[in-house]
């Protein structure tokens, strides 16, 4: 996970929660990246193990169901931006962090 970081630009998390949450990310991938299931199985994204070049490249030309972003929709500094992001989210909570599922 260190050498990923590095091989990452610097992001801006704050711009990238916003672009996250305008381009409706949210939607499929949930609102703290814990993935989900709205139109099939969308990754989560928390913490994402992918490198930067993987995870631009599945914005630019995605597999399954998600839609593109070309760079007249979302810069590279834009990607960079939800990356550092999504490295900021704390991803699915654990069942035993519900009382209600340890009874």
């Amino acid at each position: 996970p260190a050498a990923r970081a590095q091989e990452a630009p610097q992001g801006d998390a704050a711009n990238g929660k916003r672009i996250f949450l305008k381009e409706a990310c949210f939607t499929c991938h949930g609102r703290v990246g814990e993935g989900g299931a709205y139109n099939g199985p969308a990754p989560i994204l928390a913490h994402t193990a992918l490198p930067f070049e993987a995870f631009k490249g599945q914005i630019r030309n995605p597999i399954n169901d998600m839609p593109a972003y070309s760079g007249a929709v979302l810069s590279d500094k834009d990607i960079a931006d939800i990356y550092a992001f999504v490295h900021t989210l704390p991803g699915p909570s654990s069942p035993k962090s519900f009382p209600i599922l340890n009874n």
